[in-house]
């Protein structure tokens, strides 16, 4: 595009009245349910403490109490209304991650978040099948559960939850990654670089693909199986090589979310990320009791860029970024 055309939205208006129609068709798909629409604050006072999510941070303004930052999901606010008495809810919000730029990323983008009471991670994931088929304007169409291990085992031939450290790098490194890089990372970034670059882009490609069963050490806000320890009650939607979801069974117990949020910033102290303190909020909510749950977010955009063919963000959004 030339610089006098830069001020042009990049999507065209037969697609921006297709993205209000899918909207619409979202917010029937939860009315339908009796799952609320809630909204809360994208200027939040804490922020994630996943080393691998980089925030936008505010500048301070007169009156503010402490740092602010936009926030990167609704989740924390989310489970605070679900702490006190909210009921199934949904969200749908733009969001915002730092040194996200390209054809599948942006550094705004709109997420679509629910969280349903007495949900189990198999109930979810049909859930999250149903509208994923709903707004890609499919009756039906394949749908594969596939588990971590089983994912990396058919791809790479590795398994990630009983490799030693030594024969992940050796996996890696016979992948193409390059050695001094494989050196540096620690086991869940060897994993993390192998499923985005070799594993994640071969899934879904004839229909869904929910993969389940993450190791341990990457349940973020998930319960661990109690049925094996190794791994989370975790899963992500994958549907033509591209990631579209994220679901949890939900974190209920405060002791143990505090305890992660520690370990997190340890891992950000010793890559020489800001350090962000927990959210107290969150961890008091969790003491008052967060009901039984599972919770899932889903990356509206991409879903769109499914729908309509077409073959990059830009294409599905107003403004990108660089435009904004």
């Amino acid at each position: 595009m030339s610089t006098g055309d830069h001020w042009r939205p990049g999507i065209s208006l037969p697609l921006l009245r297709q993205r209000a129609t899918l909207l619409q068709r979202t917010r029937d798909f939860f009315a339908a349910r009796a799952v609320l629409e809630v909204d809360t604050p994208m200027a939040v006072h804490r922020t994630v403490s996943d080393p691998h999510v980089h925030s936008l941070a505010l500048a301070p303004v007169a009156g503010d109490r402490g740092n602010r930052f936009l926030h990167t999901s609704p989740e924390y606010a989310m489970k605070r209304l679900l702490a006190a008495g909210s009921g199934d809810i949904y969200q749908i919000c733009h969001v915002f991650r730092g040194d996200e730029q390209g054809p599948l990323h942006n550094s705004e983008f709109t997420l679509i978040e629910w969280y349903r009471i007495g949900f189990s991670m198999r109930q979810l994931i049909d859930e999250v099948a149903a509208l994923s088929l709903d707004l890609l304007g499919k009756a039906s169409q394949p749908i594969e559960l596939l588990s971590y291990q089983q994912a990396f085992m058919r791809v790479l031939g590795c398994d990630p939850l009983t490799a030693s450290d030594t024969g992940l790098a050796e996996c890696a490194r016979a992948q193409g990654l390059d050695a001094a890089l494989v050196e540096r990372c620690s086991r869940d970034e060897l994993l993390d670089l192998l499923m985005g670059a070799h594993v994640g882009p071969t899934l879904g490609r004839s229909g869904l693909c929910f993969v389940h069963g993450y190791p341990a050490s990457q349940a973020s806000l998930a319960k661990l199986d109690p049925a094996d320890p190794r791994i989370a009650l975790r899963f992500e939607l994958y549907a033509n090589g591209i990631e579209l979801a994220n679901g949890f069974e939900e974190l209920g117990d405060a002791a143990e979310q505090r305890a992660r949020f520690a370990a997190d910033r340890e891992q950000r102290r010793s890559h020489g990320l800001p350090m962000h303190d927990a959210d107290e909020c969150l961890l008091q909510a969790l003491e008052q009791g967060l009901p039984p749950c599972s919770g899932v977010a889903m990356g509206f955009d991409r879903l769109m860029m499914l729908a309509v063919g077409a073959r990059s963000l830009e294409q599905v959004l107003t403004f990108t970024a660089d435009r904004a």
